[in-house]
């Protein structure tokens, strides 16, 4: 082991700033996440609560059952002994009920809605891509279709070839016409003469 130096002080930061920085908070390290009063919520779970919910108000299984339950609470308050009405004739409780329903189910409603709104703008970038794409591709099969009618404009057809023959034939039968027995090219009239020596 190395030996100990006599007077070894511990190290201690120095500087302007070395004074005045607080040792627990560093710059490199992130912050410890403070209380909230508030608490917190998934806004995801959320928007799809409201939008089950907002997908109900819309149906008509709940306006039935909505029309069913103030029906039985105006009949009970019109009929019940007086006792058991909880509600008089004015009905000022059930119009507070329906106010507060609706002061509720109208942002719910438009909570879905926007929720609905940022799909729709999603699926419609995603449209307007693809839609994109496949002009792009249109385009290119279009070009590579001109390029191959030109190409073919080029390209010997068996029709036009079935004509060159014929047309080779022919010149071949005047010429035979013109010239005898003796065939049109030399290698063939020296084999003739070879044997017509013979």
């Amino acid at each position: 082991m190395a030996p100990e130096r006599e007077g070894a002080r511990e190290r201690t930061p120095s500087g302007a700033t070395a004074a005045t920085r607080p040792r627990g908070r560093r710059l490199d390290q992130p912050r410890p996440p403070r209380r909230r009063i508030v608490p917190e919520w998934d806004p995801e779970a959320f928007g799809r609560l409201s939008e089950r919910i907002a997908r109900f108000l819309g149906t008509g299984r709940f306006i039935v059952w909505m029309t069913i339950v103030i029906i039985v609470w105006v009949l009970w308050n019109i009929s019940a002994p007086g006792g058991l009405r909880f509600d008089e004739y004015p009905f000022i409780f059930l119009t507070l009920a329906l106010s507060l329903q609706a002061s509720y189910a109208a942002p719910l409603i438009l909570l879905a809605q926007n929720r609905q709104d940022d799909r729709d703008r999603v699926n419609l970038e995603q449209d307007r891509k693809q839609n994109e794409r496949s002009i792009a591709d249109t385009e290119y099969l279009t070009r590579e279709i001109a390029a191959l009618r030109m190409g073919l404009g080029e390209v010997a057809t068996r029709d036009w070839i079935r004509s060159e023959l014929q047309d080779l034939l022919r010149d071949l039968d005047e010429r035979r016409d013109e010239h005898g027995a003796y065939g049109v090219f030399p290698a063939e009239r020296s084999a003739r003469r070879d044997v017509e020596d013979r």
